[in-house]
């Protein structure tokens, strides 16, 4: 003879009968709602660890010293530093020429990428300490100049030469009318 008991079954409110003898498909039925419930909170646990790595690793990112930097203006760069920069890295992007005349693109895209970063850092800190009033021309300017010179960068990389000489001399201008306004 088997003895029958009921037994609960979480999540659901229906008893069912089981024995002592035997396991019945209820039990196995049961059995599985259970692995499902520790699957369930080894998933919760697993998301909760990726989470917490995941924001510890984020703020030792923010520790490590980066190799870029994306704020534009120097957090040490006085006003008279930046006009004395600003003569040596405008001649830095006007003797890109001599590379663009030689077609060594790539050189020329380097340079062009390295004295122009540094020229819009000064040129960036200048037009923050001018009064508000003066800032939306040179604002301007400040637009015109640094486009040409990504136009002139994907011009180089594309080995265009007539789009790269076009652009340099659209820099040439911008450059000028820029500095003879700071």
């Amino acid at each position: 003879m088997i003895a029958l008991r009921p037994v609960l079954v979480p999540y659901t409110s229906q008893t069912l009968l089981t024995s002592h003898g035997k396991p019945t498909l209820m039990m196995k039925h049961s059995n599985e709602m259970s692995e499902k419930k520790l699957v369930y909170k080894n998933r919760r646990v697993g998301i909760l660890v990726i989470t917490t790595m995941a924001a510890s690793f984020s703020s030792s990112l923010n520790n490590i010293a980066c190799g870029l930097d994306l704020r534009m203006v120097a957090p040490d760069q006085t006003i008279e530093e930046a006009k004395n920069g600003i003569q040596n890295h405008a001649k830095g992007l006007l003797q890109v020429k001599d590379l663009i005349e030689l077609k060594a693109w790539r050189e020329a895209q380097k340079e062009l990428r390295k004295s122009s970063s540094l020229l819009k850092q000064d040129i960036y800190t200048i037009i923050q300490a001018k009064p508000g009033n003066e800032r939306q021309n040179l604002r301007k300017l400040y637009f015109n100049l640094f486009n040409s010179v990504s136009k002139l960068d994907y011009a180089a990389r594309d080995e265009d030469e007539s789009k790269v000489l076009q652009c340099y001399d659209k820099i040439v201008l911008a450059l000028n009318e820029i500095l003879s306004e700071l």
